[in-house]
């Protein structure tokens, strides 16, 4: 019986994480395929490979959309997708994979897959998403403990932290003082190390912290971690020294050159202007009118909803995120809310048109609810997965909804998760009422469209 691998991992390491790989389980069982599944998320990894499994192994399915250290899968068949393939079709990746031809090599030398690591992981790399999204996903634990440790604070008043000494004033200096401070330059450290494994790290944690320093923001650390991490590839595969002092590149060579260009860069030529734009748009935020706040706050509900926590969704969510360092905090609580909104708007059609759900959607509706107060927009996937046709549009005229209502209520958002759990922390959510008002408008209106449109389980098989 051939045996197969996989590893799952999304960038929160949250939701996608797990469903993909409870998903390709549940198939292997009912294909009684021997499978093994290597999770990559926020708890850190688990059921990692042994080097004796991965060479036991027929093939590898990598459903991932961040780094997952694929050089460790030289010479074996491997299937690349992203995290959310695995949830819609793991019975379709797991045929791929059995009927992929292992390479002579591939069953055998474990000192030859070590050796050919690097320039495997190298050649695996699959563009700048994945790269950002690795970035994203280190930052996201700082921010998240930062931004919840910033809201506590609060609970002794909005300005107690003022007033040194206090236990508010060491809980915002934890949370903004050390865990924000510290955003930016993993973002960018870790962007790099995706590009160029450990010798992008050095440059770009430094590029990083220069972004901070100058006022450049996420957006200059995401393009210091895009420098440092190309730079020093290049410089990577470039320098050529005899093999007795080939040790002296990773060590010193590229970590001094690489930091070096980086450095001067971003102080001479690409720190002021993207400040710049950063202050323009922080000013612009600050002071926009409630016309263009509804905008935004549709724009980014309807980009919540559109893929439920892939690329157009974490680039919303990033947005909102890398704000929260520059004390604007409307897009943040926009983009929760509009995420809350699909999981909790179709848990709420399950109630009012249970006919035209089937049992396993109804069972579903119930595990969504608790997904969708927890700020999980995964949590529609498989309402999704099986009517994409009418429940996007559905949760994503919800969410847009929400977003918009967000914005004009002026609702802010300082902890950027939490869901539910955050707005029962003082001074945490600016105008909490009309904020819980937005979330539950988006989800009847979610819900409403759905109990319309959707057809009846009966007339639905009858179609098909």
């Amino acid at each position: 019986m051939k045996k197969l691998l996989a590893v799952t991992a999304c960038p929160t390491g949250v939701a996608h994480t797990y469903m993909a790989a409870e998903s390709l389980i549940k198939a292997a069982k009912e294909k009684q395929i021997p499978l093994k599944v290597e999770t990559r998320g926020a708890v850190g990894v688990e059921n990692e490979f042994s080097a004796e499994e991965i060479a036991e192994a027929h093939a590898i399915i990598v459903a991932a959309d961040t780094d997952v250290l694929e050089g460790r899968f030289a010479g074996k068949p491997v299937v690349k997708v992203p995290v959310a393939q695995a949830i819609k079709n793991p019975a379709g990746l797991l045929d791929e994979a059995l009927a992929k031809t292992a390479s002579a090599s591939a069953a055998s030398d474990l000192a030859a897959q070590v050796e050919a690591s690097k320039a495997e992981r190298s050649a695996k790399r699959t563009g700048p998403y994945k790269h950002l999204m690795t970035g994203v996903s280190a930052m996201l634990p700082l921010t998240v403990a930062g931004g919840l440790l910033i809201a506590l604070s609060f609970i002794f008043g909005i300005e107690a932290f003022k007033e040194q000494g206090t236990l508010a004033a060491a809980l915002m200096d934890i949370g903004g003082g050390a865990a924000f401070a510290l955003m930016v330059p993993i973002l960018a450290g870790f962007i790099a190390f995706s590009i160029a494994e450990k010798p992008g790290m050095a440059p770009g944690l430094v590029g990083g912290m220069l972004a901070s320093k100058i006022g450049a923001g996420f957006l200059g650390g995401i393009i210091a971690g895009f420098l440092a991490g190309y730079v020093a590839k290049w410089l990577k595969d470039t320098i050529k020294l005899p093999r007795n002092l080939e040790g002296l590149k990773p060590i010193l060579l590229i970590p001094l050159l690489a930091t070096g260009i980086t450095g001067l860069l971003m102080v001479y030529v690409i720190g002021e202007p993207v400040k710049a734009v950063m202050d323009g748009l922080t000013h612009w935020l600050q002071s926009i009118g409630s016309a263009n706040a509804v905008l935004l706050g549709l724009l980014l509900g309807a980009m919540m909803a559109f893929d439920m926590g892939g690329p157009v969704n974490k680039a919303a969510y990033t947005f909102a995120v890398g704000l929260l360092a520059s004390q604007v905090y409307g897009p943040m609580a926009a983009v929760m809310a509009a995420g809350m909104t699909p999981p909790l708007g179709l848990w709420l059609a399950t109630l009012l048109a249970p006919g035209k759900f089937t049992k396993d959607e109804r069972d579903a509706g119930k595990a969504a609810s608790v997904l969708g107060i927890s700020f999980i927009t995964e949590g529609a996937i498989p309402f999704a997965a099986s009517d994409p046709f009418r429940v996007i549009p559905s949760i994503m005229a919800g969410s847009a909804v929400t977003g918009a209502l967000s914005m004009m209520f002026s609702a802010t958002l300082r902890a950027p998760h939490g869901g539910v759990f955050v707005l029962a922390i003082p001074n945490a959510v600016g105008h909490l009422a009309l904020y819980a008002l937005s979330i539950a408008i988006g989800t009847v209106v979610t819900a409403l469209l759905l109990t319309v449109i959707k057809k009846p389980v009966e007339a639905a098989k009858a179609a098909a």
